[in-house]
């Protein structure tokens, strides 16, 4: 048995581990960085060990300090999650040799499909379909566009898409330098790059005595920076026909190498009904929780059994019970390139759950988060927030169910891609089944990564924070507490409000009047009531309730129509806050990895000056306008967001 389980990993994944082994008696060991002292999954477990430092490269990826925790902490097991070290075939075998049971594959398994370029070659032999294989210095005219992709690792890094061949040298560099950051090997390799692919995965489980499952199929084709956001089962686009041939390729695959514990078999495929290998994920996936509901098992707890050599029941896997569609919510923002941004959670809550971290009992909801309220999103980790998941008997009602959970949610602080999922979700397209990998690359940011709520209900919103405003001021005056709300010793004035939703300024006027509070310039508007957290409003007869929340840096603001978010307006700003024309900030707090011009350099609008590395992806800073370049900042220089990167100075007749 295990008696104390330690988790090699962090947030979301290490709680989901936590919460298995308690409903199994298993004694539970963290590890922390320095920006994880007060995480989650810190308070969870049973017992915690510090790692020093805040990178990846200096904590979760220290190999000899995870093991060294588990013998400090007396732990005979260690779980990787995914991510970090869960793909890595040393660490497994370091484990292994350290008399400790490693809760995974065999290092064998790992370490060959942990190589996409191997992985194929032996996938190929055992008869799974897969495609060519190209060398980036070999590929002609005829097998554009390609797909650059790093042969370590996954998870979108080190993944870009080459259609011309001036391009391709500049793309296989990105894709190498990004591999090499994320996962320590730079190779890549292309391939014919199928610009209507569906993604779909097959979930296994395999144990030791010859046992493999195929747990059906994922849909995972709607991917942001080939990222999956939006998981499901079963796929919309797969009949009985093709789920057979998908599941006989996964077995074979996992068969192939000898496979044991949970894994998952990904593959491109074709709306004609063909689809290709591209990769075996041999740890657990983030998707994983809606498999986990319409088969009623627990991975994790049969991750465990299987690493104590406990066999699969041979009367094969459970039927298959309705529809789970899974949503990844993030810390950024899509309508700026999909920008993650880090900073306090004011406040992380969704409408009560029938579970978190666990199938529900019935159909429902279910969200699995490593943040709550209160917490602060580093740069230093993933942006994943949580995993807000659905099970219903049939597609239609989990889409409607999960983008009203979307919806509903209370998320104040960072910016997150909220409303877009909700947007995808309603989409036309997406109800219908119809849409694949490109997705995003059709369809556009424009409208897709618009706010939910309308110019019309932010003003609202607006009006709304403005009377919260005025109601928790009138209870501060105490001496007015008694008087009539009309009663003045002078004129009365309009009070004015100014605030910010993105590049938009909304100015609110209101004054008192005999007959309560009034504002200006809105037609057919009704104040119900308002106090300090609620405002209710009515507008041609129709009564809106709008739920407000202040803190020191924003106003949030959340009703039936949308969420806003509202930036006080100073009226007395801070000379010294304001920057000169072409001045670039940092969007985030990150790391310079490149500088692609120097001091004095003339630049054209849309050229790249400056790379930043944050949140495990890089992020170009380009050029605002046409001018010379003044470079602020050098490689290797960690920055916060706001700070001065570069300024792109206008052209003088000498220059």
């Amino acid at each position: 048995m295990i008696r104390r389980l330690l988790v090699a990993n962090r947030g979301e994944i290490a709680c989901r581990i936590f919460r298995t082994c308690r409903d199994l008696g298993i004694s539970t060991v963290a590890v922390f960085s320095d920006a994880d002292a007060a995480a989650a999954h810190v308070e969870q477990a049973d017992t915690a060990v510090w790692l020093p430092g805040n990178t990846p490269a200096e904590t979760y990826l220290r190999a000899d300090l995870l093991i060294e925790a588990a013998r400090r902490t007396d732990a005979d097991a260690i779980h990787p999650g995914y991510g970090f070290l869960s793909e890595n075939a040393e660490f497994a075998q370091a484990v292994i040799d350290a008399g400790l049971t490693w809760v995974g594959p065999p290092p064998a398994a790992i370490e060959t499909m942990g190589s996409k370029i191997r992985s194929k070659k032996l996938m190929d032999d055992a008869g799974v379909p897969v495609l060519t294989e190209l060398e980036p210095a070999a590929v002609t005219d005829d097998q554009l566009p390609v797909l650059v992709k790093a042969s370590a690792g996954g998870g979108g890094r080190g993944m870009r898409v080459a259609r011309s061949l001036a391009e391709l040298p500049d793309t296989v560099a990105a894709a190498s330098s990004e591999a090499a950051s994320a996962f320590g090997d730079p190779t890549v390799f292309c391939e014919p790059y199928l610009e209507r692919g569906r993604h779909i995965e097959v979930q296994i489980l395999a144990d030791e005595h010859g046992t493999t499952w195929a747990l059906g199929e994922r849909e995972c084709s709607i991917q942001r920076r080939h990222q999956k956001i939006i998981e499901e089962t079963p796929s919309p686009m797969v009949d009985p026909e093709m789920r057979e041939r998908l599941c006989g390729a996964a077995v074979a695959a996992a068969e192939a190498v000898g496979y044991v514990g949970a894994g998952t078999v990904e593959f491109l495929a074709t709306e004609a009904g063909r689809f290709y290998f591209l990769e075996m994920n041999t740890r657990l996936q983030v998707e994983h929780p809606v498999t986990e509901c319409v088969t009623g098992l627990d991975l994790v707890a049969w991750q465990l059994r299987i690493a104590l050599g406990e066999p699969l029941p041979q009367d094969g896997p459970p039927p298959f019970d309705g529809h789970s569609i899974e949503a990844r919510l993030y810390a950024e923002d899509p309508a700026h390139d999909w920008q993650p941004t880090a900073g306090h959670l004011h406040r992380f809550e969704f409408p009560s759950p029938a579970a978190c971290f666990d199938r529900p009992q019935r159909y429902g909801l279910r969200v699995d988060a490593g943040y709550r309220s209160g917490d602060t999103v580093s740069t230093h980790y993933d942006a994943m927030l949580a995993k807000v998941i659905t099970w219903a008997p049939n597609r239609g009602e989990a889409i409607a169910r999960l983008a009203g959970a979307l919806g509903e949610a209370h998320l104040h602080g960072v910016t997150t891609n909220r409303d877009l999922l909700v947007r995808l979700l309603h989409h036309e397209e997406f109800r219908a089944g119809d849409f694949d990998t490109s997705f995003f690359g059709r369809h556009g940011l424009e409208t897709l990564a618009s706010p939910l709520a309308t110019p019309e209900v932010q003003r609202l919103c607006a009006a709304a924070a403005a009377l919260s405003d005025a109601a928790v001021n009138r209870t501060k005056v105490a001496d007015l507490a008694g008087l009539p709300s009309a009663w003045r010793n002078v004129p009365a004035v309009p009070q004015r409000k100014e605030y910010a939703v993105g590049a938009t300024t909304i100015a609110i006027e209101y004054q008192w009047t005999r007959g309560g509070i009034q504002l200006e310039g809105f037609d057919r508007l009704r104040v119900v009531d308002f106090g300090p957290a609620l405002v209710t409003l009515e507008v041609d007869g129709l009564r809106t309730t709008f739920t407000v929340a202040t803190y020191p840096d924003r106003v949030c603001v959340d009703c039936s129509a949308g969420a806003v978010t509202l930036e006080r307006i100073n009226r007395f700003p801070d000379p010294a806050e304001q920057h000169a024309a072409g001045t670039l900030l940092a969007p985030m707090p990150g790391t310079v990895t490149a500088l692609h011009a120097a001091d004095g350099d003339a630049v054209s609008n849309g050229d790249p000056l400056i790379t930043l590395e944050a949140m495990k992806m890089h992020h170009t800073i380009s050029a605002s306008d046409d001018g010379i370049a003044e470079i602020k900042v050098v490689v290797g220089q960690q920055v916060d967001a706001g700070a001065i990167l570069a300024i792109v100075a206008e052209r003088t007749d000498e220059s």
